[in-house]
């Protein structure tokens, strides 16, 4: 019985290695979302800059980005004039300042543009939660009727527009054109 004791802290050991190496086997992408093809969450929240409060309502009925962002998340800035090239390119993008101070989400983007048709105030994070939202930067693509089809976890960059983003945006889009499910 004393022998299986000195044996105890290997076998601990080799669990828990079994864990980190399976752990380290995961995609950190591919976050699993409870939302997808399911409505926004309902919200009615402040827009960022102005006098107005904005609701899943008033942000649907294309084909759009939404994009969680903060001034204080250093990946968002990264990201951020990619999402600036799709926004001039006619991308719709909605931003959800989530967490954040208003006084530096308005510098930030009068410093490094403003991608966003609108930029939803989400300063104690009900929206997020609502979404799941891990951490930002975070982007979804919602349908016409305003259906969650994607989620991205991290920095949209060319290669994830092109290789992701896009055909899933595109695809959106011949559904609405064919009269298709949406």
């Amino acid at each position: 019985m004393k022998r299986l004791r000195l044996f105890l802290p290997l076998g601990l050991f080799l669990v828990l290695s079994g864990f980190l190496l399976v752990g380290l086997r995961l995609d950190p992408q591919a976050l699993p979302s409870a939302l997808i093809d399911k409505p926004l969450p309902t919200f009615a929240l402040p827009a960022l800059g102005q006098d107005r409060v904005v609701d899943q309502a008033a942000v649907t009925g294309e084909v759009s980005l939404f994009n969680v962002w903060a001034t204080w998340c250093a990946s968002c800035r990264v990201e951020h004039p990619f999402l600036t090239r799709l926004a001039d390119a006619g991308v719709p993008i909605y931003g959800i300042n989530y967490k954040d101070e208003d006084a530096e989400a308005l510098r930030w983007l009068d410093e490094l543009g403003d991608p966003y048709r609108v930029s939803i105030v989400d300063a104690e994070g009900s929206l997020g939660l609502d979404l799941g939202v891990y951490g930002a930067p975070e982007t979804y693509v919602v349908d016409t009727a305003g259906v969650i089809r994607y989620r991205h976890v991290g920095v949209v960059d060319e290669r994830v527009w092109a290789d992701i983003l896009e055909p899933i945006v595109n695809e959106l889009k011949r559904e609405q054109l064919a009269g298709g499910p949406l």
